[in-house]
């Protein structure tokens, strides 16, 4: 097991220091309320959500405190229909997230959300001659685990979505 060097820090740590600000600046949102946006929306609303921007009120309360802000969610088609009526809910869940109520009212504005493709990681055996031409570059490996290791990576290689040659 090796552990990280004193100083060394994540890529994801460094990207979302990066980000963050230029979200909090546009959007009045972070990378990780997007992040947890599946587990806050729940299995009903995460495929169809997507938090768009928090607009934070102007000022604060008549005491001077935090006022809650409004938090736009792209929702598609008639979902918006189900997640009006749980959006009560929706403000509990995102209160929750932030720790304090920083969020009062949710503005829905109907538009795709897309989601990202999730493909197979384990491509489709070789068939044929390429079948025939894997087997002939790994003849000679008797360790079992390397064997392996190349037979993965010549399938994702010579198969269909790889250049054979």
């Amino acid at each position: 097991m090796s552990y990280p060097r004193k100083g060394a820090k994540q890529i994801s740590e460094l990207a979302n220091g990066l980000i963050d600000p230029v979200l909090a600046k546009r959007a009045g949102i972070n990378t990780a309320l997007l992040g947890s946006w599946s587990e806050i929306a729940g299995e009903d609303f995460a495929d169809c959500t997507r938090p768009e921007k928090i607009a934070w009120a102007c000022g604060g309360d008549e005491t001077g405190g935090f006022r809650p802000g409004v938090l736009t969610i792209a929702c598609e088609g008639a979902r918006a229909l189900f997640l009006t009526h749980a959006q009560g809910e929706l403000i509990q869940r995102i209160n929750s997230f932030f720790g304090f109520a920083a969020v009062h009212q949710i503005r829905i504005v109907q538009k795709p959300v897309s989601q990202a493709i999730r493909r197979s990681r384990t491509p489709p055996p070789l068939k044929g001659e390429a079948a025939r031409k894997l087997e002939g570059m790994m003849e000679g490996i008797e360790n079992d685990k390397l064997r392996q290791a190349i037979q993965r990576l010549g399938t994702a290689v010579m198969g269909k979505g790889g250049k054979q040659r």
